[in-house]
């Protein structure tokens, strides 16, 4: 029984986008039955992956602690003219949670070795917060394989205030040692806008309904994974990216605000600038159809 594709056979409209929780605790069901899951060995690491749709290919990179489930909002609009890989990043999801020192350049050579075990030689490549990070490593280091980058609530390189705040989560998740409960009540509040926490409260509450469904990492994950948020500085690569780059931001993130689109845009050649007006940290959710309209414009504009 193959376990690509059940976001495919999920329903995303409007009212019930969360309802693909249930292919969250379905692939759970699978691995703990010993069935196999789709998983590539890659830099050392067995990487779990999913595909759907059809057209040139996209690797969707998650943020931190989540697994690829995280563009499940995306994946119906993207998916309609795109085949679309969405991974686990090291240290979260079902791929490998190995010791040692995480880096954004390592994530980086990971999805490297995964594109080139999954016979995906080019791809548009997303990501939002850490996967963005992720991604910007990987379009400097790898440019042939880059069509073109999208890089959502992205920085440069970590700065004290984005420090603080990410040794925070690490403090919150070892104190209630749980990945799920420090995301919803230590990092939720940095991806929305008070408006959206007064205006749609039912919503919030099924966004952390959906996290509680996900395959959240232990806590000595999650800890290696945030170095690599920690340590991240791509600033002396940011020239060497080649490909067609989006850059947007919620105009009210605080984590990675728009302090950071000078340093991006002008490392960056040629690359474009988009403010959400109306989001935080995360306008995957805070604003979907705006986010994946223009989101997909830009991914159409390069297509080859």
């Amino acid at each position: 029984m193959p376990a690509l594709g059940y976001w495919s056979r999920c329903r995303i409209g409007e009212h019930d986008r969360l309802s693909c929780g249930y292919a969250v605790s379905e692939r759970r069901r699978l691995v703990e039955e010993g069935v196999q899951v789709p998983t590539v060995q890659a830099n050392g690491l067995d990487i779990y992956y999913e595909v759907q749709g059809e057209g040139e290919p996209v690797v969707l990179i998650p943020y931190l602690a989540v697994d690829q489930a995280c563009y499940a909002f995306q994946l119906a609009e993207y998916a309609k003219h795109f085949t679309c890989f969405t991974v686990d990043l090291r240290g979260a999801g079902l791929s490998g949670k190995p010791e040692g020192s995480y880096t954004t350049e390592l994530l980086a050579d990971d999805i490297a070795g995964f594109m080139q075990a999954a016979g995906v030689d080019r791809a548009h490549v997303f990501g939002v917060s850490l996967g963005a990070a992720t991604g910007m490593w990987l379009a400097a280091k790898y440019p042939a394989r880059v069509q073109s980058l999208s890089l959502h609530s992205a920085w440069p390189g970590t700065d004290p205030f984005l420090r603080v705040v990410v040794e925070s989560w690490r403090i919150i998740a070892q104190g209630l040692g749980s990945v799920t409960d420090m995301v919803i009540k230590g990092i939720f509040p940095w991806c929305f806008t008070p408006e959206l926490y007064a205006a749609r409260p039912e919503y919030i509450d099924s966004l952390a309904e959906f996290v509680r469904g996900r395959p959240m990492p232990p806590v000595d994950a999650f800890v290696r994974q945030s170095d690599a948020v920690l340590t991240h500085d791509a600033r002396q690569v940011l020239g060497s990216i080649q490909a067609p780059t989006l850059i947007t931001f919620g105009r009210h993130d605080q984590v990675t605000s728009t302090r950071f689109a000078d340093p991006l845009t002008g490392g960056i050649s040629g690359s474009e600038l988009l403010v959400f007006e109306d989001c935080a940290h995360a306008p995957i959710y805070e604003n979907v159809d705006e986010f994946n309209l223009r989101t997909q414009a830009f991914l159409q504009r390069h297509r080859g």
